[in-house]
């Protein structure tokens, strides 16, 4: 039995009971209240219900004890504060520890600054060191100019005391008088021009010499002029003499025949020059393929030719004195005088204190003598110390002298070697499209000289005697093809002659050779005038057809081989390196100690080549020359920028790195990189 809000008892087992309870129960499924929000053990509670008969609505159910309570405004307070408290510390916590973080960086970066300052104390300390090494180091360049000068000067000494008849090229009355004498001689064989000839070759090499080896700042413009003008004319007699001497062959030409063809057919070698001769004694039309014996070397006349009193002259010499001689590249005469005056005023500057110091210490000790002149021992040892004053006063002005002199040959030098670094700034003058450049080409192998000659009169037996005319206008050439055609019938009465010549053996061409022809009106060698030009690599032959006669040469693109494609400088010995260039054609070793330079090995296609200047040490500059005229050119001129795409430095800083490299190459490898390309003009990058 349980007892209501309203005091009436009520049986739990009535049907009215029942009925409240069932009510009770949806309603409460009605509002969202599931079977956890039923108190105790799950029935409802008494005091939810709303019964009959208690006095109308019953009391309001109590609220889910699983709803949060509402906090008050205390304890809002209280969480804030606590919140407040929390975030605070975790500042503090943070703060100190990014202080304590701090001030550990702090101090090693403390420690790291105290470390590279002792690093470069020490570093300065010993670049105070290695620059004083390297003052001395540098010293070398102006001492090795001043013995290079000594070489020269020992050389004149040298050749005078050999007495060997030939004259000094350097000295021009020696040079007049060596000429005048050759041109009185006459009816010289074609051997003893030849003889002659190395005499006159070796005077002509070494003015050539003289104007590359000597410092542009002792080149005066009237001894540049004397040398050219001494090299022309032993140029141009030593040709005449040729001229004379085939001249004089071709007069016994009938003596000389050959008795199968009738015909006159000469071959005289040397190293320096070849003569192949054919003298048409028959005039037989149908022989038209002249072939030198023991050789493929040969023309193809045409018949007019071959009906004329005509000889055919392949006169080949191994040098080139057709084109003109290279211009002498010398510095502005501004910046050479402009060095020489400053230091020369400093030498003045020099001499003229340490003059004045010298008379102020004698006045001084003269005064000295003249007060205790009693005391002839002191003034004896005073004089003893004025002589020592004055002797070691003339010492250092001595030195001080000496060194000044050594700043001029060092400002010299630098110029010099400037020099040789700068990049022309203007361009080669224009040329037309048939006209070779020879900046950007060379010639290789020497020049064939190409004449049709007018047969002369030949000798004539006449009772025990040769009788000869002798013509006053000497050997004349065979115009071919005449000036005026009107009389032939046909057009093509002179077509062009067929040429087949031989590649000289020491020569290197890496792709085919270009045939160029010279124009004597011009001075200059053209491509125009030459076709059908075939070059077999394995026998060395090229054929050409030849529009007129004349000097004729080969040609190459002289920047072929650049830029290269790699180069490492490495030590061998004290003094001594190994320089490896690698191009696209070739790769080429050259050994260099002291002042010689030699060919240590050439690769052509990973195939070594043979060169006959392998082994042979020499000295920088006829090094050069000998590479270049065997076809290995690896040396780039003042006009090369125009013509091969790199990037130009400014000509110091490349000096400046030279210097560097030639000082520490006996104990340091150096080699390309690839940077020096991406970098600017004021920098210059390689790998050490």
């Amino acid at each position: 039995m349980r007892q209501t809000g309203g005091g009436a008892t009520i049986d739990s087992a009535s049907p009215v009971l029942n009925d409240v309870k069932s009510r009770s129960y949806f309603t409460e499924k009605r509002v969202g209240l599931g079977n956890n929000s039923y108190l105790g053990v799950g029935r409802p509670s008494s005091q939810q219900l709303s019964l009959p008969g208690s006095g109308g609505r019953g009391p309001k159910a109590k609220k889910s004890g699983s709803k949060k309570k509402k906090i008050t405004k205390a304890e809002r307070l209280k969480l804030l504060q606590e919140e407040e408290e929390r975030r605070l510390k975790e500042e503090e916590e943070a703060r100190l520890k990014y202080e304590k973080e701090e001030k550990e960086r702090l101090e090693i970066q403390r420690i790291e600054k105290e470390k590279w300052n002792r690093l470069e104390a020490k570093d300065l300390e010993r670049r105070n060191e290695e620059l004083e090494e390297l003052y001395l180091l540098e010293r070398c360049f102006p001492e090795a100019e001043k013995l290079k000068q000594e070489t020269r000067l020992l050389s004149r000494w040298k050749h005078y005391i050999q007495c060997d008849g030939s004259p000094d090229p350097s000295v021009a009355q020696e040079m007049n008088t060596f000429i005048s004498l050759w041109k009185e001689k006459t009816n010289e064989t074609f051997e003893e021009v030849i003889e002659k000839s190395k005499v006159v070759l070796n005077l002509i090499e070494k003015l050539k010499f003289i104007l590359l080896e000597t410092p542009p700042c002792d080149l005066q413009d009237k001894n540049i002029i004397q040398y050219q003008e001494s090299i022309l004319q032993l140029q141009e007699l030593l040709h005449l003499k040729f001229n004379v001497a085939t001249e004089i062959l071709l007069r016994q030409a009938s003596t000389l025949a050959d008795l199968d063809s009738g015909n006159m057919e000469k071959v005289i070698k040397d190293e320096n020059v070849t003569l192949y001769v054919w003298a048409n004694l028959k005039k037989n039309p149908r022989h038209r393929s002249v072939r030198f014996s023991e050789t493929q070397i040969g023309f193809e006349i045409p018949r007019i030719l071959a009906t004329s009193d005509i000889a055919v002259r392949l006169l080949h010499t191994h040098y080139d004195h057709v084109s003109a001689l290279h211009p002498v590249s010398t510095p502005s005469k501004e910046h050479t005088s402009t060095v020489t005056e400053l230091v020369k005023d400093d030498i003045e500057n020099v001499e003229k204190a340490i003059g004045k110091e010298v008379e102020e210490e004698s006045k001084q000790q003269e005064k000295r003598s003249y007060l205790i002149q009693e005391e002839e021992i002191k003034v004896e040892e005073e004089q003893d110390d004025i002589e020592v004053k004055t002797s070691s006063a003339e010492e250092e002005s001595e030195a001080i002298k000496c060194e000044l002199e050594m700043k001029i040959l060092s400002e010299t030098v630098s110029a010099a070697q400037l020099l040789l670094v700068e990049n022309s700034s203007e361009k080669p003058d224009f040329f037309e499209n048939d006209v070779v450049d020879l900046c950007q080409f060379t010639t290789l192998g020497g020049v064939y000289h190409l004449d049709i000659l007018e047969l002369p009169p030949q000798c004539k037996p006449v009772k025990g005697w040769m009788i000869v005319e002798i013509l006053k206008e000497g050997l004349q050439k065979y115009t071919y093809p005449p000036e005026t055609t009107e009389d032939f019938e046909t057009e093509n009465a002179f077509p062009p002659i067929e040429v087949t010549l031989e590649v000289h053996e020491n020569v290197i061409f890496f792709e085919d050779p270009v045939v160029v022809r010279w124009d004597a009106e011009g001075q200059h060698w053209r491509t125009d005038g030459i076709s059908n030009v075939s070059y077999k690599p394995n026998e060395r032959l090229v054929t050409f057809s030849l529009d007129t006669f004349g000097p004729v040469t080969l040609i190459q693109d002289a920047h072929i081989n650049m830029p290269y494609q790699s180069w490492e400088l490495r030590p061998l010995d004290v003094n001594k390196v190994l320089l490896t260039v690698t191009t696209v054609f070739t790769e080429i070793q050259i050994q260099i100690k002291e002042n010689l330079c030699m060919l240590s090995s050439v690769k052509l296609k990973d195939k070594k080549h043979i060169s006959v200047l392998e082994g042979t040490w020499m000295t920088p500059i006829p090094f050069i020359i000998a590479l270049k005229e065997a076809g290995l050119n690896i040396f780039p001129t003042r006009h090369s920028h125009f013509y091969v795409v790199i990037n130009n430095k400014v000509p110091l800083v490349e000096v400046k790195a030279y210097r560097q490299m030639a000082l520490l190459s006996s104990a340091f490898a150096f080699g390309w990189s690839k940077w020096n390309l991406l970098c600017n003009s004021t920098k210059v990058v390689f790998k050490w």
